[in-house]
């Protein structure tokens, strides 16, 4: 059926294409045009962008699922996560899917409830649920490093890969690569939005320390491990003249995660370690250089949460973290500009990235019947004609009001990159970082961790 859809796909952009070439508008729009010549452009239906629009509405329409009809009789949809997934009337495009799912309530016969279990007993709760063949819902959020492969290996989930085909409606990513498992596709969510990860800086103190503006670094294409080592020392400085330093360039000590997916890289590859690819070694000795050269701040003892804290102090330049976190930073220091760059590229990098360290999405147990109805259902509900220009906008513009820092964030978007060590509970990930961060030697700690790892990742995939 996919094969049919996409020659049949590929026939009718042919013929969008061939009837395109017969057109007479010259070769292409000039962007340099005066305001005439585009209205002109716009009035005979020649922009690039409307085109590209009418494109796409035309590839959304082809992958919707064609009308079905069905009586749910009463039924109530139970919908798991770990918040509640009610859907919220705080902009057009939540509007429009209530009013969708209104419409599907009626003309379906059925409810829908929305179950929301603390985040400490989630994942315990919902996997016994499963086990036991009595899921708490029929929709369930689950965390891909417990779902691929642990429960998709024993046969506990849909594969839905095949009703999920809308791009409009179905994030393609997350069912067609990141939860897969011997070629079929077990999650799916509406989002559209990935994480983002970066590097938070002082805008104020950097403008104070009389510092080369670390956007300059991106716009010159030269935003990568070595300058962002050279930025960090030069903020190290004792401002006051009393022999101690006061001013920190780096809020972060260990900076192990966002070292392995700004280079492309991660300590497991599917069902094998990766501890000695070149890319993860470049990886390792840059966290390693962090903490030999004392490049961040030093720790006073805190746990996981003070580099945050030390960055909320206002004297340290750069905090490595994500996205969400710039509501809290812009509450807790009003005083100071808060920008945003990506993470600096790693050698083995051509763009920048972001990371995912505990994806989820939406999975159907194999104990719920008819997974086409309920997919179908989730497909009409947010199949929508957005107001937005791109995923995240409303969130973006409200947060940053710097245009340089949103589109930083629309660099590192598209690049999101999941790390799958979390998937296996026996693998030592953060033994491997504390003897980094004490000190020991790559290549000791790389000896030292290769059998444990592989044997952590057998365990789940079952191999001998």
């Amino acid at each position: 059926m996919k094969a049919y859809k996409i020659l049949s796909l590929l026939l009718v952009l042919f013929l969008v294409l061939a009837a395109c070439s017969n057109d007479s508008v010259g070769d292409g729009l000039n962007v340099e045009s005066t305001n005439e010549e585009a209205d002109d452009s716009t009035e005979n239906g020649t922009s690039e962008e409307t085109g590209n629009d009418v494109e796409k509405e035309e590839e959304n329409a082809y992958y919707q699922t064609p009308e079905m009809d069905f009586d749910l009789g009463g039924k109530t949809i139970k919908v798991v996560s770990w918040w509640d997934m009610t859907i919220p009337d705080d902009n057009p495009d939540n509007i429009q899917r209530q009013q969708n799912l209104e419409e599907l309530m009626e003309k379906h016969n059925f409810e829908i409830e929305y179950i929301a279990i603390d985040y400490g007993e989630y994942q315990e709760r919902v996997t016994a649920s499963l086990l036991a063949g009595e899921p708490l819902g029929d929709i369930v959020r689950l965390g891909k490093n417990y779902t691929i492969p642990t429960l998709v290996q024993q046969d506990l989930l849909w594969p839905i890969d095949e009703y999920t085909e809308n791009p409009n409606a179905f994030n393609q990513l997350i069912t067609n690569d990141l939860y897969t498992f011997e070629g079929r596709g077990y999650a799916f969510t509406e989002s559209q939005s990935n994480l983002i990860q970066g590097i938070f800086y002082n805008r104020t103190l950097m403008n104070e320390l009389g510092m080369k503006p670390l956007q300059d670094y991106v716009n010159e294409d030269n935003w990568n491990w070595e300058t962002f080592i050279e930025v960090a020392k030069e903020a190290n400085q004792d401002t006051n003249n009393d022999g101690k330093v006061d001013t920190w360039g780096l809020a972060n000590r260990s900076v192990l995660l966002p070292a392995l997916y700004s280079n492309n890289t991660g300590l497991t590859v599917g069902d094998q370690q990766n501890l000695e690819d070149p890319a993860t070694l470049e990886s390792l000795n840059f966290v390693s250089q962090i903490v030999n050269d004392e490049v961040a701040r030093p720790t006073e003892g805190g746990d996981w949460t003070e580099p945050g804290q030390f960055f909320r102090q206002g004297n340290t330049l750069m905090f490595a973290g994500a996205d969400y976190e710039i509501g809290g930073l812009r509450n807790d220091m009003p005083d100071y500009e808060i920008g945003f760059v990506p993470f600096p590229k790693g050698p083995s990098a051509t763009t920048y990235h972001s990371v995912e360290p505990a994806l989820q999405a939406l999975t159907i147990p194999k104990a719920v019947e008819n997974p086409e109805q309920l997919l179908y259902i989730w497909e009409k509900i947010n199949d929508i004609d957005s107001i937005y220009d791109y995923p995240g906008q409303a969130s973006y513009e409200t947060n940053y009001s710097n245009q340089d820092d949103i589109d930083n964030l629309l660099l590192v978007a598209p690049n999101m990159i999941v790390l799958s060590h979390d998937t296996f509970p026996n693998l030592e990930y953060f033994g491997l970082e504390a003897e980094l961060l004490e000190g020991t030697s790559v290549s000791t700690v790389v000896e030292a961790y290769t059998s444990q790892f592989q044997a952590a990742i057998d365990e789940v995939y079952g191999t001998n």
